[in-house]
């Protein structure tokens, strides 16, 4: 997956926004302000994604493109490698995961703000 591609991916999932909040070369999206994948724009190497911390440790042992996530906590957050073993249907179901976590955790008067916008 490009970075176009994936930019378009997270875009499409309902509430997402884009910015660079930690300078022009990060790419931040956030749901409902909530941060769930970020990545640098210059080398697209890998983006940082949240997830399950049983399943990241399971990812982590299958997968040699998926670490602890750089400069994240280690425990909720994977980097995924561009251009490593992971398919481009895993990346996609890794993106909307962190995603859905992101909005699982969310108050209930903000996933309702979200509803509205789906």
């Amino acid at each position: 997956m490009n970075i176009e591609e994936y930019r378009d991916f997270c875009l499409a999932l309902p509430g997402v926004t884009e910015g660079f909040p930690f300078g022009p070369e990060t790419l931040v999206f956030k749901v409902m302000n909530k941060m769930f994948a970020l990545t640098n724009i210059e080398s697209y190497d890998f983006v940082n994604l949240k997830c399950d911390p049983e399943r990241a440790l399971i990812l982590r042992e299958r997968y040699e493109g998926i670490s602890p996530g750089w400069h994240m906590n280690k425990v909720h957050w994977n980097s995924v490698k561009t251009s490593a073993d992971v398919e481009d249907e895993l990346f996609t179901e890794l993106i909307r995961h962190s995603y859905d976590l992101i909005v699982e955790s969310l108050p209930k008067k903000t996933k309702e703000e979200l509803k509205l916008l789906s």
